[in-house]
């Protein structure tokens, strides 16, 4: 029988080798120790886990967490947090296990986002098999087909846990209908004419919430 060193087998993986180390302690490999303490990995091994396409370390009922405000000013008054625990209360009634949480502070139109990124990554690398957000525009105000396209590519299923819009992602959404509005009027008018489409688009929405 072949054996293989710690870090011949980390080669032959394509993984670091404390991702071994890792997969030992879950009980999903067991190495080979020698009197001397040094572990040893049959080949026979290695190549089981190279056919069955890499090493399935999700558990079926792992999801990941995402909630996003737009502002700083609405995740200190605890619209951040609250959606975050309206998620958490989700997956508890569903039975699921949060296996990482993320969250962003920025627009729903922006997406260079951090935490966005990081989730990305993740899904890619097949740290989790089921994706939650309260709803659509908490993941992208525009292009949420395409990013669920993509995560689905991966494996993993996107499911949004409200039925009924938050009352904060109502004002988002003008907030974002304003930035558009500004930034598309300010390259027509300039600067100037930008802020004034802005300020009767701001009266044109107070107007209509009065309403």
């Amino acid at each position: 029988m072949e054996l293989l060193s710690i870090r011949e087998a980390a080669e032959k993986l394509g993984v670091h080798p404390n991702r071994l180390r890792e997969w030992e302690k879950k009980g999903l490999i067991r190495p080979i120790r020698l009197p001397s303490g040094h572990r040893r990995y049959p080949v026979e091994e290695i190549d089981r886990i190279l056919k069955a396409g890499g090493m399935n370390e999700t558990e079926p009922d792992a999801v990941a967490l995402y909630a996003r405000v737009s502002t700083k000013k609405e995740a200190e008054a605890g619209n951040l947090k609250r959606q975050l625990e309206r998620l958490r209360a989700y997956a508890g009634e569903k039975g699921y296990r949060a296996a990482v949480e993320y969250t962003d502070v920025a627009s729903g139109l922006n997406q260079k986002r951090r935490e966005l990124d990081r989730m990305l990554k993740a899904a890619e690398q097949g740290e989790f098999k089921r994706f939650l957000i309260e709803s659509p525009d908490r993941l992208a105000r525009f292009g949420f087909d395409d990013l669920e396209r993509h995560l689905k590519s991966c494996g993993v299923t996107v499911e949004t846990t409200s039925q009924k819009e938050p009352e904060e992602a109502h004002a988002e959404r003008v907030q974002d209908l304003l930035a558009i509005v500004t930034s598309f009027s300010a390259r027509i008018d300039g600067a100037r004419g930008g802020r004034k489409i802005r300020r009767g688009f701001q009266e044109l929405m107070r107007r209509v919430g009065k309403e």
